[in-house]
C-alpha cells in the first residue's frame, strides 16, 4: 500500500489521495527520509490557516478489536497549528488527528501512533495518514498498520466475509442470450428477490456473503431455466443454501400511522410457486433487525445510508452481469429507502422492467450512462443526477460553453448575464435576446429531445438545468438564430473552455458584499446566498425598526438560518414542518416525526456550537439560548426555480411567521437531506432521502413552495436590468 512512500509517480506518492487547502504543496522528498529513498512532504508557506491530509483508505473493514497507526514525523518551522498523523473510521465511528498532541515547531524524526478501537459491523471505510495544520513543513515516512499486533499481510487477519470474495474483481463475464419476453419476466423476479434479501435476511444483512458477486453466481444457470417450474425451483435452492431464518421475536409490525408501508403483493403472483412464496414470507417474518451491512440512518438526521457498496470504478464501461447489477442496486434502494416514490410520474414497480433491455444492450459507455440517468430521472428527483463518473456523457455535452447565460424567462430561450463583458462584443448577442434556434433546430424540439436526460422535480427545475447545457458543444463554434430589437438574426459565435470564463452555475453571488443591507425606504435586505452566522446578531439590530425585511431565498443558503434567523420573526413556538424517514428495520416502511418549532426570543447558537454536517436538520431548540426582541413588520421572501432543498426548508420555515408573504415562482421542490447511492462504473448520484411536509401533512416534494404571490421575470424586465420580483417586494412592504 506504498506505506513508506518508496513507490513514486511525477514526484507524488502514488495511491495517495490529498484533501483540504489548496494552498498546501505536497510531494515527495529524496533528501530527507527515515528509511528508503522517499518520504512525504506537506507544506505551507502562506498566511492562510487550513490545513491539508494525505490519506490512504485501507482496501478492507478489519475484524479485531484495534487498529494502531505509527509513523515517523519530522517537522520545520510550523506555527499556527501541528503536524500530525491521523485516522478515520466511517461513519463517525471513531476518529483521532492528535489535535491535543500534535508536533510544532522544528522537530527532528520521531516516531507517533494512533490507536482506535474498531467497530466491523458498522464500518464502511477506513482512512489513514498524514496532516499538517497552520503553517510550516512536514515530513512523513515509514507508516506501519496493525489489527490487534497483527501485520496487515498476515495469513490468519480477518476480514470482513464479504470482502474475502474476489471471484468477480475482473468481470462477471456472463454470457446473455437474446433477451425475449420470458427472459425479461424471469430477470425483473430475480432482481426483486435479490434486493429483498440483500436487506432482510439476517445473514445477507450482516455483510457474511459478498451479494454482489452471489448474483453472479445465479446467474448462469438461471438464464438456462426452461420454464417457470425450474426456475422456482433453482431460486428455492438458492434461497436455502443462506440458511432458515427463524421468526423474529423483536420485529415490531408496521405503525399504524405509517406514511409508506412495504408492498410485498408480489408474493401472491400467480407464477409464483406455492413453495418460493413461502420461503419468501418466512424471510420477511424473520426479517433482520439492528446493524445491517449495506443500510444505515445517518445519526440525528435519519436519512439513509448506503454503506459498503462498490464503486467499481474500474470498470468504466461495465460488462453485462455489472450493468445489471446497477439495476438492480438502484431499483432496491428506490424501493425501499426513497421516500418520495409514491410520488414519481411512472409506477416504481414497472421501472425495473423496462429498464433490463436498456441496460443488458448498452453497447458502450455513453449508452451505460445515459441508461442510468434515464432511470435516475424516473424518481423526479431534482437532487437525483448523474453528479459523478459520466466521462462520456460530459465528452456527447461538450466542453465548450458560450461567454453568456441564457435562461427561460416567459417560456423563451433569454441571454441573461455575460460571463466575462469583455467578450459582449465578439458574440453580438445582448442581454434580453432571445433564442430561437440552436445549430438550425428549434429550443422547443432541442429541449423536447433532451428532457429524459435531465431528472427534475418539476418543469422549472427541468427548464433550469437544461438552460445550462443548451449553449454547451464539443465544438469549437455555435450557430445562434436569435431576435434583437424585433429583427431574427444569425449569428456563429465562438465557444470557450470553462477555465476562461467567469462561470456561475444558477445564481452569482457578490463575496465581497455583506449579505444584508438597508434599502431606500427604510426596508431592509437580506441574501442567504452568502450570509454568515455572525451576520444574524447584527441583522436583528440594524432592521429591528425597518419598515419591512426581504429574505431572498433565490438561491441556496450558505449556512442554516432557519432557526437562529427564523426565531426573530415570530411569537411563540411555532410548527413548520415535519418529515418522514425510512426503517432498516422493516424496509419500505417509512413513519413521521415532528421537527423542532421555531421558538421566539432566541438570538444566537451556544458558544462552541458546530452544525452538524451533512444535513441541516442538526439544530434543536437547545442549540439556541439568548433572548432578544422580535420583529413584526412585513416580512416578504423571495423565491423562484433556483430555491431548492434548504432553500424550501428554510421558506417553510420562515412562512411560519404570522406576517409572511412569499413572493417569485414555484421552488424547484426537492427538499430532504440527500443520499449518496455509487453505482458500478464509478456512477455517483443522490437522492432525497427524507420526506418533507408542511405540519398538516401537505407535500412540498415535486409541489416546491407556492408562492402567495406570483411574480416573474419578463423579456423586457431582463432587457431593462431590472429585478421585478424584487420590485414587487418594496411595492408590498410600501402598500
Amino acid at each position: 500500500m506504498n506505506l513508506d512512500f518508496e513507490q513514486i509517480d511525477n514526484g507524488y506518492p502514488m495511491d495517495w489521495d490529498k484533501f483540504g487547502n489548496e494552498i498546501y504543496e505536497v510531494y515527495s522528498d529524496s533528501s530527507h527520509s527515515k528509511n528508503g529513498k522517499f518520504s512525504a512532504v506537506i507544506e505551507n508557506t502562506e498566511i492562510d490557516s487550513g490545513f491539508e491530509a494525505l490519506s490512504l483508505i485501507l482496501p478492507h473493514n478489519y475484524i479485531g478489536k484495534s487498529i494502531r497507526l505509527t509513523g515517523y514525523i519530522k517537522t520545520e518551522n510550523i506555527t499556527e497549528g501541528y503536524a500530525a498523523l491521523f485516522m478515520q473510521i466511517d461513519p463517525d465511528i471513531a476518529f483521532d488527528s492528535m489535535g491535543d498532541r500534535g508536533v510544532k515547531g522544528t522537530t527532528d524524526w520521531k516516531e507517533y501512533e494512533i490507536t482506535l478501537s474498531l467497530n466491523p459491523q458498522k464500518t464502511s471505510r477506513i482512512r489513514v495518514g498524514g496532516l499538517l495544520v497552520g503553517k510550516g513543513k512536514m515530513w512523513l515516512d515509514n507508516l506501519r498498520i496493525t489489527i490487534d499486533g497483527k501485520e496487515l499481510d498476515a495469513k490468519d487477519l480477518e476480514v470482513m466475509n464479504v470482502e474475502i470474495d474476489t471471484a468477480f474483481d475482473k468481470g462477471s463475464n456472463i454470457p446473455f442470450p437474446d433477451l425475449n419476453t420470458e427472459t425479461i419476466d424471469n430477470l425483473e423476479l430475480l432482481g426483486r428477490i435479490w434486493g429483498f434479501l440483500k436487506y432482510h435476511h439476517p445473514k445477507i444483512a450482516k455483510g457474511d456473503y459478498n451479494w454482489d458477486y452471489e448474483l453472479f453466481r445465479i446467474l448462469p444457470d438461471y438464464l438456462e431455466v426452461k420454464n417457470t417450474l425450474e426456475r422456482d425451483k433453482l431460486l428455492e435452492s438458492w434461497i436455502k443454501q443462506y440458511g432458515r431464518t427463524p421468526a423474529c421475536k423483536t420485529c415490531k409490525p408496521i405503525a399504524s400511522d405509517a406514511v409508506l408501508k412495504p408492498d410485498f403483493s408480489w408474493f401472491e403472483s400467480s407464477d409464483l410457486s406455492e413453495e418460493l412464496a413461502s420461503s419468501l414470507k418466512e424471510i420477511y417474518k424473520g426479517r433482520n433487525q439492528g446493524e445491517n451491512y449495506y443500510i444505515a440512518l445517518h445519526p440525528g438526521i435519519k436519512n439513509p445510508s448506503f454503506k459498503n457498496e462498490k464503486l467499481y470504478h474500474s470498470f468504466p464501461y461495465p460488462d453485462t452481469g455489472y450493468r445489471l447489477l446497477s439495476l438492480y442496486r438502484y431499483w432496491n434502494m428506490i424501493e425501499y429507502f426513497y421516500p418520495y416514490k409514491h410520488l414519481t410520474n411512472k409506477k416504481w414497480n414497472s421501472v425495473l422492467k423496462e429498464y433490463i433491455t436498456r441496460f443488458i444492450n448498452a453497447k458502450d459507455e455513453l449508452e451505460y450512462e445515459l441508461a442510468t440517468l434515464q432511470l435516475i430521472g424516473e424518481i423526479n428527483d431534482s437532487h437525483a443526477n448523474l453528479w459523478a463518473g459520466g466521462d462520456k456523457l460530459n465528452q456527447w455535452r461538450g466542453n465548450k460553453f458560450a461567454p453568456f447565460k441564457a435562461e427561460f424567462i416567459e417560456n423563451k430561450l433569454v441571454v441573461t448575464d455575460y460571463f466575462n463583458p469583455e467578450l459582449s462584443g465578439e458574440a453580438k448577442l445582448k442581454v434580453g435576446d432571445v433564442i430561437t434556434h440552436i445549430g438550425g433546430k428549434t429550443v422547443e424540439s432541442i429541449v423536447d429531445s433532451l428532457k429524459p436526460y435531465y431528472p427534475s422535480s418539476n418543469e422549472a427545475s427541468m427548464l433550469r438545468d437544461i438552460s445550462a447545457d443548451l449553449l454547451r458543444s464539443a465544438k469549437n463554434t455555435m450557430s445562434l438564430t436569435y431576435i434583437s430589437n424585433n429583427r431574427n438574426q444569425i449569428q456563429k459565435i465562438s465557444m470557450y473552455d470553462k477555465e476562461q470564463l467567469n462561470m456561475y452555475h444558477w445564481y452569482k453571488v457578490n463575496e465581497a458584499e455583506r449579505s444584508f443591507k438597508m434599502l431606500e425606504g427604510n426596508i431592509g435586505y437580506i441574501t442567504l446566498a452568502n450570509i454568515k452566522s455572525e451576520d444574524i446578531a447584527e441583522i436583528k439590530t440594524t432592521f429591528k425598526d425597518a419598515k419591512g425585511i426581504i429574505i431572498d431565498i433565490r438561491n441556496y443558503p450558505s449556512t442554516p438560518v432557519f432557526y437562529p434567523l427564523g426565531s426573530y420573526f415570530v411569537p411563540e413556538s411555532t410548527a413548520f414542518a415535519k418529515i418522514t424517514h425510512a426503517n432498516p428495520n422493516n424496509p419500505g416502511e417509512f413513519t413521521s416525526r415532528k421537527v423542532p418549532d421555531i421558538r421566539p426570543n432566541y438570538d444566537k447558537p451556544k458558544s462552541g456550537f458546530k452544525h452538524r454536517l451533512p444535513g441541516y436538520f442538526g439544530y434543536s431548540q437547545q442549540d439556541l439560548y439568548r433572548p432578544a426582541d422580535n420583529y413584526t413588520g412585513e416580512l416578504v421572501l423571495l423565491v423562484n426555480e433556483k430555491s431548492q432543498s434548504q432553500a424550501e426548508y428554510t421558506a417553510m420555515a420562515f412562512r411560519a411567521a404570522p406576517n409572511t408573504t412569499i413572493i417569485g415562482s414555484t421552488t424547484a421542490g426537492a427538499d430532504g437531506d440527500v443520499s449518496r447511492i455509487v453505482l458500478p462504473g464509478g456512477l455517483f448520484t443522490m437522492i432525497s432521502g427524507l420526506g418533507v411536509y408542511y405540519p398538516d401533512g401537505t407535500e412540498t416534494q415535486r409541489v416546491g413552495i407556492i408562492p402567495d404571490v406570483v411574480v416573474e421575470p419578463t423579456v423586457n424586465g431582463i432587457k431593462e436590468g431590472k429585478d421585478e420580483v424584487l420590485e414587487k417586494a418594496i411595492a408590498i412592504i410600501n402598500q
